[in-house]
């Protein structure tokens, strides 16, 4: 078995100055290399995009990351967007394409926050664009003005679903997660099954049940993963399963 299997990363696409960077979080590179022993590979969001098998024939799985970008509504069926609202098209062109092609091809993937929500949308369900902003649900979003380490600390608990993945990695059949979105999963997608549920009934995670690792969560288990074991083992996890698709994979 492979000891380091390669994992994409579609970035998003972030003016800085006068130009535009291809950027994806250190703390997903990073939970990617000591978590999941896999070795990072960060893709640039190009418009047009490339031909996602330029990538994926050389992947052993894919991580979707969280990012301040939301994705446009359009690719949903939702609600016109707001001032204010950031979007990063070229991300939504990239991850989504790529993501198609890695499910098609049973690619591991691990998706986090945005990325949760790419593989809902892919697969055909729908998203609140603002969560605060429905009846019965909390608000989820972190506060902008407190410091990181109190954005990213625990905020709310979540039920694990009996005999899932998330319950039987953690131990327990509830947790508490830490809460840095404005979207979320609406309607949750045919074939995907839920995996967590906060207390006001949003979708915090689910697994698909047409492929053999795809597994999406709301919340940050990146963020400081050698310190939380529940989080770790979500990483070792997806590693494993690239492991495995690498001994698998037909490179010619």
């Amino acid at each position: 078995m492979v000891a380091r299997p390669w994992v994409g990363l579609p970035t998003d696409s972030t003016p800085l100055g006068h130009h535009r960077f291809a950027v994806a979080g250190e703390k997903y590179v990073h939970a990617l290399a000591v978590a999941a022993g896999a070795t990072p590979v960060l893709l640039p969001s190009l418009q047009p995009p490339l031909p996602a098998a330029h990538w994926l024939d050389r992947l052993d799985g894919l991580l979707l990351t969280g990012a301040v970008s939301n994705i446009e509504p359009h690719h949903y069926g939702g609600p016109p967007t707001w001032p204010g609202n950031r979007h990063d098209p070229a991300r939504d062109a990239n991850a989504l394409s790529l993501l198609q092609a890695a499910l098609e091809r049973d690619m591991p993937v691990l998706a986090i926050c945005r990325g949760f929500q790419e593989v809902n949308v892919v697969l055909g369900g729908t998203l609140h664009a603002r969560v605060h902003a429905v009846p019965g649900l909390a608000d989820h979003r972190e506060d902008p003005a407190a410091p990181v380490e109190q954005q990213y600390a625990p905020a709310h608990a979540v039920q694990l679903t009996g005999g899932g993945w998330l319950a039987a990695w953690a131990g327990a059949d509830r947790v508490k997660v830490n809460s840095v979105h404005g979207q979320g999963i609406d309607r949750l997608a045919t074939g995907l099954r839920v995996e967590a549920r906060a207390d006001d009934g949003l979708v915090e995670a689910a697994r698909s049940d047409a492929h053999t690792f795809v597994l999406g969560v709301q919340w940050h288990p990146e963020w400081r993963v050698t310190e939380h074991p529940f989080h770790h083992r979500i990483f070792q996890a997806f590693g494993d399963a690239c492991r495995r698709y690498s001994c698998k994979a037909d490179r010619s």
